[in-house]
Order: structure tokens, then sequence, then C-alpha cells
């Protein structure tokens, strides 16, 4: 499957229908290869701002825990400390909050894009908006110090270089499988599309066609994404164009003959 090829193809996918329709007759292989080098440009956003994030997100942290935050502990499922008021820091867009007072609540860290927490009860991590919550009730039996915290992200400064590649390489993973899935509940759907349409699709027909009509939505989704701009209601978006292309696909195949 030559590159100009498969480009030739995701051009034609943005725009024609009638192409998607032709493109049935491609072996599924091709069809698998197509599937892969579309998810891989569609997650490179994900994975620059979210490399970026992590990376800037671990140094800054570093310094702030050495140069701004008070000795703190965390026992018995409590984050303690001599601090009387919350402390929040911000560097270039990363927000640090460390509040052992317990006035702040998890949801006001979710407001900010990028940020780590240490609150009275727990520990939240945003990266990309997407937040993540870490109870110190997890570990009643296990006293962390400042100077542990330190210790782990200095550690974690050096694991660097070998976990971004593997992070990456499970966001590839995950979203190569969600891509699949997303085809084949498609391709159902074409089905239902040919008998509405009276078409003679089979289902490694409509399949394929699927592979090439969730690639506008794809495309679109990639350069909001590069853009960090948020689409209300992206997934609903995301199958309510694949389903009209589709459809539109399906109507141009021809009712005349038996599809082989």
């Amino acid at each position: 499957m030559s590159m100009m090829n498969v480009f030739a193809q995701l051009w034609k996918s943005l725009y024609s229908p009638k192409d998607i329709a032709r493109f049935r007759f491609q072996g599924i292989g091709k069809t698998i290869g197509y599937l892969f080098l579309l998810t891989f440009f569609s997650v490179l956003p994900t994975l620059f701002y979210g490399v970026l994030s992590l990376t800037e997100g671990v140094r800054t942290a570093s310094a702030l825990l050495h140069q701004s935050l008070p000795s703190f502990t965390i026992e018995n499922g409590e984050l303690s400390s001599p601090a009387a008021q919350p402390i929040q820091l911000d560097q270039d867009g990363f927000v640090i909050i460390f509040d052992s007072t317990g006035s702040v609540i998890p949801d006001e860290v979710e407001r900010f894009p990028n940020a780590v927490a240490l609150l009275r009860h727990e520990a939240v991590l945003v990266v990309g908006h997407q937040a993540q919550h870490y109870s110190y009730a997890a570990f009643p039996d296990v006293r962390i110090t400042d100077q542990d915290v330190r210790a782990f992200i200095s550690d974690l400064q050096s694991l660097l270089p070998v976990l971004v590649p593997l992070l990456a390489l499970i966001v590839y993973v995950l979203a190569c499988a969600g891509k699949f899935i997303s085809v084949c509940l498609l391709a159902l759907f074409g089905l239902l599309f040919s008998g509405m349409l009276a078409k003679t699709l089979r289902y490694r027909h409509t399949w394929v066609m699927s592979a090439y009509a969730i690639t506008l939505s794809t495309v679109f989704f990639t350069i909001m994404e590069s853009l960090q701009t948020a689409v209300p209601y992206g997934a609903l978006i995301h199958w309510l164009v694949s389903f009209i292309v589709l459809f539109l696909a399906v109507k141009e195949v021809p009712s005349t003959k038996r599809e082989r």
C-alpha cells in the first residue's frame, strides 16, 4: 500500500461518498492499514500536549516542592502541615495547590487545565482537563512526608525517557481499539442502510466503507485537538457525521448487481 495512494484515499474520503462506495472492493488488510495510519495521525495532538504537560508538570512540581511548599505529612488518610491557609502556585499555566486546611474542594482543582493538588483527604492530578483522584484513605497504614514526595518526583524525572514512549504506545493501542470497535459497530448500521436503500452489500463491504466514513469526523476532531478547542457533544457529532457519510456512500452503490 503506497503512501501516496493512502493519502489520496484519505483526501477523497473527506468529501466524496462516491469514492468511499468504490473502496468497498478493497481488501481488508489494506483497510486495516489505513485505520492504523488514520489513528496514528488522530492521536498526535493528544500525545504532543500530553507529553508536554507531563514533562513540564514534573519539572515544575520538582522546582516548587523544593522552593515553595512547607513540610507536610500524610498519615491516617489526612494531610497535615504547619500551613494555616491554602497555597496556590502558578508556573507557566501549571497550577500547584496545597491545602491541609480542607478549604479547597476537588471541583475547584478540576477547573484548571493542568494542575496537581495535595488536598486534606486526597490528591488530584489534572492533565489536559482530565482529572484523576487519589484518596489518601487507600493507604491507611502508609506514612508519607514531603521528603518522600520530593524523592518520588526526582525518580519520576529520571524515568520520563522510558515512561513517555510507553504511555504513548498505550494511548495509541487504546485509540486503535476504539477505532476498530467504532468501525465494526458502524458497519452494522451500514447493513441497515443497505436494506433501507435496496442495496445488496455484505458486511465486509460496509466494514471497509465504514473505515473511510469515519475519516471526516476524525480529521475534524484532530484539528480541534491541535487547536486545543473543546467541541460540545463531541461523541454525538462524531457518530452523526459518520452515519451521514456512510449513508451517502451506501446510497452511491449501484442497485443493479449483486456485490460479491
